[in-house]
């Protein structure tokens, strides 16, 4: 592992990183990824203009991301207890599996209650579609795809590049998704500029993209064949090469028909089905975070098993 600790180390600190976002919950106040967000906006203001527009993202995600996680990295190499504590810090701040939960369950409350006005309010500060006309079935479609996606973005890949290099991985992966959020669009601004971004997300989201389908697949609600299946014949039809393994296993192993049409800046926008089943309900939001929480735990355990096998193995 390129952390240099000890598996069983690295494992009890990704449990300690992961309970520590669930009891804290994201800062506030001066989040750092908030912080990363400014720098990145005001990179791209000052680079993204003229010609070699490529290049020129290249080297604003190098400026960006590459000394961070350098700093990461030399700061957990810290002897003693400082450095292990920075590990489990860093993973916190990078993973946002409680900020999934506290931003889509109450989309789920709102449609109970009836309040179809808040829940289009709390849809629209999670996803980039129009929301001002959604009903209560594209509320619920837009809240469960946007917890089967980001769990493998802001909480899988996190873990996975926290267990291949510590806390520096998580930091490096974190801000990669994060400039492929900001720079990764095809449009006429950032279809040169954010390719080099779109690119390395791809690479570095491979793996974990398809750890976390196989593990929707496993986990999946009486139906692991049918997720099975929608993941191996749905997700090549998908634009995002990682994000159509994950969401196509999620809604497979949920028993719902998601993606379809959504609208888009004014525009209806037909995207290929994914899953098989109804169509979303306001109570598969929370499914879905089910869905999610269980494969962290399934990680996690995991994580630890394999350590417990690995340390055996070093001692034997």
């Amino acid at each position: 592992m390129l952390s240099g600790l000890p598996p069983l180390t690295l494992a009890l600190l990704l449990a300690a990183g992961v309970a520590l976002d669930l009891l804290l919950g994201e800062a506030r106040r001066w989040h750092p990824l908030v912080g990363f967000g400014n720098l990145a906006h005001r990179l791209e203001r000052r680079l993204n203009r003229g010609t070699m527009r490529i290049g020129r993202g290249l080297l604003a995600w190098t400026l960006a991301v590459l000394p961070l996680s350098a700093l990461a990295w030399y700061a957990c190499a810290s002897p003693g207890g400082a450095g292990l504590a920075l590990h489990a810090l860093l993973l916190y701040v990078c993973i946002g599996l409680r900020s999934l939960r506290d931003h889509t369950l109450p989309i789920h409350a709102a449609l109970a209650e009836g309040d179809l006005a808040h829940a289009r309010w709390l849809t629209s500060r999670i996803v980039s579609r129009d929301t001002a006309q959604a009903g209560e079935a594209d509320l619920a479609k837009a809240g469960a795809e946007s917890l089967l996606e980001n769990g493998n973005d802001a909480v899988f890949g996190t873990l996975f590049w926290f267990l291949v290099a510590g806390g520096a991985g998580a930091v490096l992966f974190r801000l990669a998704n994060t400039l492929d959020a900001m720079w990764g669009y095809r449009n006429e601004r950032f279809n040169l500029f954010g390719r080099v971004a779109a690119r390395i997300d791809d690479v570095l989201n491979y793996v974990p993209a398809r750890l976390t389908a196989l593990s929707y697949v496993l986990l999946a609600d009486g139906g692991r064949l049918r997720a099975w299946r929608c993941w191996r014949a749905q997700a090549p039809q998908w634009s995002s090469p990682n994000a159509g393994p994950v969401m196509a296993s999620g809604a497979g192993a949920l028993g719902v028909s998601l993606g379809g049409a959504a609208v888009y800046d004014g525009e209806v926008e037909q995207r290929p089905v994914l899953g098989s089943g109804p169509a979303a309900r306001g109570i598969d939001i929370v499914r879905a975070w089910r869905l999610v929480w269980r494969t962290t735990l399934l990680w996690i355990g995991a994580a630890i098993a394999a350590a417990f096998v690995l340390s055996g193995g070093a001692h034997a």
